[in-house]
């Protein structure tokens, strides 16, 4: 099979796609044959080996662990190991697996669902990493409830535009889009009932408060963030893009998370996951239209796929990116 392979740590032009044996699935794994894969901020991450803690937590201190770049997939199974019940060659399926843009890649069972009758297989690539944390953002860390108010801040990314949806589909009685100038129409037509536009408006000036805020890769200063929370107010930080080559984002949260145990408002910080409830939950929202993926661009070959990940840091992405396979 064909996949796309990296063997240092560097910029997109360290992906390449070479000829491999296809994989074989083990206990409680599904081979799934790949018709589509998105493209997330953690792809770069990896092939990047940034921040450096990360090479430290075990993606590899040389050179990736995993040679193979791609989290998420839709696709249909080829072949199931040993233990596996829930699926049969043939299903269609989304979610995360290990190695993802390949023609073939091995998934846990657990990690999968079967995909939306609503959504091709290229719509359903866009969901798995990016609208799982999002959900993990809004329901468990955040504990979003009924009635309140809600600021997404990075609402035009891929975590964001599920963000603004879920929190309407959740219940929320008002969310706030934060995004710059070329992009305030898109993340209104996702259903946000308000957009600020950072380019013109600082969202953290206090004017407004919010029962909870959603820090997508952002940089904020946590006093800045803590000042439109309302008094018992729940800050969620998302991921990082920034605070350096050794820890990254992953320094503010670790801050936040000590400052919350000081103060009445609560500072949360998740790694989103892709369990199969959370990727069925999905797939009902979504064959019921209540979620919609936003998708950028679909590139047409896993050959594109230094030229998507080096789209996708530059910033002007609305929604997701997808390899067709």
């Amino acid at each position: 099979m064909k996949a796309v392979f990296q063997d240092t740590y560097g910029p997109p032009s360290v992906l390449r796609v070479e000829e491999t044996p296809r994989p074989v699935p083990g206990p409680g794994e599904v081979l799934v044959r790949v018709h589509a894969a998105g493209v997330d901020q953690g792809v770069w991450h990896v092939m990047a080996g940034m921040p450096y803690l990360l090479r430290a937590l075990g993606f590899g201190l040389r050179a990736p662990r995993n040679r193979v770049r791609g989290t998420d997939l839709a696709g249909r199974v080829e072949a199931v190991g040993p233990g596996v019940t829930r699926f049969a060659p043939g299903d269609a399926v989304y979610g995360s697996g290990v190695g993802t843009y390949a023609e073939y890649a091995r998934a846990k069972e657990a990690h999968l669902a079967p995909k939306p009758d609503r959504l091709g297989f290229e719509e359903a690539a866009a969901v798995p990493v990016s609208a799982c944390t999002a959900l993990q953002a809004l329901r468990d860390s955040g504990q979003l409830r009924a009635g309140q108010h809600v600021l997404v801040i990075g609402a035009s990314g891929g975590v964001g535009t599920y963000a603004v949806q879920l929190a309407k589909a959740l219940g929320a009685a008002h969310v706030t889009g934060v995004c710059g100038t070329a992009k305030a129409g898109f993340v209104r037509s996702l259903g946000a009932d308000e957009v600020v536009d950072h380019t013109h408006e600082d969202p953290a000036d206090g004017t407004r408060r919010y029962d909870l805020v959603l820090d997508i890769a952002g940089n904020r200063p946590l006093s800045r963030l803590r000042r439109v929370l309302t008094p018992r107010g729940t800050l969620v930080i998302v991921g990082g893009e920034h605070g350096g080559r050794w820890t990254g984002g992953i320094g503010r949260q670790l801050r936040g998370l000590l400052l919350s145990g000081f103060v009445r408002h609560r500072i949360r910080t998740l790694v989103g996951t892709q369990p199969a409830a959370d990727l069925a939950r999905l797939g009902a929202l979504l064959d019921a239209g209540a979620v919609i993926p936003a998708v950028d661009r679909v590139y047409a070959a896993l050959a594109d796929a230094p030229e998507a990940v080096r789209r996708l840091r530059g910033g002007d992405v609305r929604g997701k990116l997808v390899i067709r396979v």
